[in-house]
């Protein structure tokens, strides 16, 4: 049975700024760049399901109605790292910033791909999701976020679980960062094993990359 978010409207306008960095050119790539250090988010157990996803799955069935999965996490090497960063940084300069309320006219938030080349954070993070998802990077490890952002606003990003610690790709910043670098207050995010089911995230808890036993992703 599908659980409401509360927190959903919360999210609805705040998320559209850009940084000047994500407006980079839609070919630009981590060429010579050291990938930086991360850590993992500790995660709890379920939590409410964003009222966002609920209605996005309504719409677009065939992207919800799938089969739960082993947790699997993406083999971070220079190759995987320029694939993200590109991704990343192509949709950042693609998608034109745009209020859920003044794209779609009502305040029920709504969960999309850029069908008309514009959006607010979620069709940012959706669409970095499936682009990776198309490039071969594992479901399991593509997991959309919930977090206040430094401002204090609902935001949504998209999280890339790694074999080197939690990743975040964000439409409001063209670099790449480990979650806890990001300075923004993590709320929940979808499950390794099904991306119907959502997970709370523990506040300000962190651990090392070398305690992640899960499988990696063989793509390099």
């Amino acid at each position: 049975m599908w659980r409401w978010f509360s927190l959903s409207a919360w999210v609805l306008s705040f998320c559209t700024a850009i940084a000047g960095s994500a407006g980079a050119s839609p070919h630009t790539q981590a060429t010579g760049v050291t990938i930086p250090p991360a850590t993992y988010a500790i995660i709890g157990g379920p939590t409410r399901i964003p009222h966002g996803w609920v209605d996005f799955c309504g719409r677009r069935p065939e992207e919800c109605k799938v089969p739960p999965l082993p947790a699997v996490d993406v083999k971070l090497s220079l190759h995987t790292w320029q694939i993200l960063d590109r991704i990343n940084r192509e949709v950042n300069a693609a998608i034109v910033p745009i209020s859920n309320l003044d794209h779609w006219g009502t305040t029920v938030d709504h969960w999309d791909y850029p069908v008309d080349g514009m959006g607010d954070c979620k069709i940012y993070a959706l669409e970095k999701r499936r682009l990776l998802m198309e490039e071969g990077f594992p479901r399991q490890a593509l997991l959309m976020t919930i977090v206040r952002d430094l401002n204090g606003e609902g935001h949504a990003i998209l999280t890339v679980k790694t074999d080197r610690g939690d990743f975040i790709l964000d439409n409001m910043v063209g670099n790449i960062r480990s979650w806890d670098a990001t300075g923004y207050e993590f709320y929940s995010r979808q499950s390794q094993e099904n991306p119907n089911v959502w997970v709370a995230i523990e506040p300000g808890v962190a651990g090392v990359p070398e305690a992640s036993t899960r499988l990696a992703n063989s793509a390099n």
